[in-house]
């Protein structure tokens, strides 16, 4: 019996952790003005990508991003038409297009991710007491080590 409670317990908790995750990603979402961009949470992963890891193929895009490849070529079709991205074909392989940022997406997604960041760091020096920075600490690496969980393997 004491398992079943302990089960209950922890779905209770994790449906409470997931509320938490997503109250805490929209309002990111809203402070970084990323809302005002016209651009969906998926399109602009995917810009993040191609900033990040580009030149990159489509295909590796999709396998990045764990999204189909229509997927994918929707996306980037509205990133190519606000000249965000640009396809070039590979040097090595004309049979593949390669992928780029202009330089004004790089920009575009620091802003986002400065306004992200400056938005935390308010709300951590408001809300957070000194004494609980500690355990906000011991929250980020715990909440790393679930992202980062490989539970494919079985326990």
């Amino acid at each position: 019996m004491g398992g079943n409670l302990g089960s209950k317990w922890s779905a209770a908790t994790a449906q409470r952790l997931d509320v938490a995750i997503k109250r805490l990603r929209g309002r990111l979402r809203t402070e970084s003005g990323m809302y005002s961009l016209g651009l969906t949470i998926t399109q602009l992963s995917v810009l993040r990508s191609v900033v990040d890891k580009g030149p990159i193929t489509a295909a590796r895009l999709a396998e990045v991003e764990h999204v189909s490849p229509q997927s994918i070529a929707q996306s980037l079709a509205v990133l190519k038409a606000a000249k965000l991205v640009r396809g070039e074909r590979d040097p090595h392989d004309r049979r593949k297009t390669l992928i780029s940022a202009d330089p004004s997406a790089a920009e575009l997604i620091g802003s986002l991710l400065a306004g992200r960041a400056s938005f935390l760091a308010r709300a951590v020096d408001r809300l957070v007491a000194p004494e609980e920075r500690e355990d906000l600490e011991k929250a980020i690496e715990l909440l790393e080590r679930l992202a980062a969980a490989d539970l494919s393997g079985g326990v």
